[in-house]
């Protein structure tokens, strides 16, 4: 068991979390886990065994399998990364028991990173509350829901997907209405997280003001 800092970034869909923890880590000489996308590598699964993802003993399974043979490279498989698998994961990720059974997986991952980083840095969305609540730092990042909305359609546009902006900004409230609802760690900040509003900055100036944030509370 190590003793080195743990940083959280949590926060919505298309909050900018994915890009500033990964940045962030790497300013750090942190290691990053994204802790959601273990949920969707679950969904994924599910998905291809056509499993109802809306049966908690059914999703429960397929996460305990999942934890079972989890290697950090699976979150690398690009397949895992569509707005179909998004949307599973996000369902399946209701269940208490699915939580349960990937909970171990992220906090040691976040205790004890791998040989040579100095910290771990986590993004999700229960991060700061639930998986690692002594964290270190935490950080909950938002956006006006129009904004998150506008960079998921340009990225999917990039990525060659047929979508349109309403659609996308549909999807994306939905998401957040079942994120924050759910009984299970819902999406919330935690009571001493840090409140980042990104909306009208850029990557870089994310970054800027939340590595000052980290600093600052990582010296006191």
């Amino acid at each position: 068991m190590t003793n080195l800092p743990i940083i959280t970034v949590d926060g919505p869909e298309a909050s900018g979390k994915g890009t500033l923890a990964r940045r962030l880590a790497d300013n750090l000489e942190f290691f990053y886990l994204d802790t959601g996308a273990i949920y969707r590598t679950v969904a994924h699964a599910m998905l291809g065994l056509r499993m109802d993802l809306d049966d908690p003993l059914v999703a429960e399974t397929a996460a305990m399998g999942v934890a079972a043979s989890f290697e950090p490279v699976m979150l690398l498989n690009p397949d895992i990364r569509t707005g179909e698998v998004g949307q599973a994961a996000s369902k399946v990720a209701r269940h208490p028991g699915v939580r349960a059974a990937l909970l171990d997986i992220q906090r040691q991952a976040a205790k004890n990173p791998p040989k040579g980083y100095k910290g771990a840095v986590l993004d999700g969305r229960d991060t700061g509350t639930v998986v690692c609540p002594d964290a270190d730092v935490k950080v909950f990042l938002t956006a006006k829901a129009e904004e998150r909305a506008q960079r998921r359609f340009k990225e999917l546009q990039n990525k060659g997907g047929r979508v349109t902006y309403e659609a996308v900004l549909k999807a994306l409230e939905e998401r957040d209405l079942r994120d924050s609802t759910r009984d299970v760690a819902p999406l919330r900040p935690a009571e001493d997280a840090a409140m980042v509003d990104t909306t009208g900055m850029d990557a870089d100036q994310a970054l800027n003001h939340v590595l000052g944030i980290v600093r600052d509370r990582l010296a006191k």
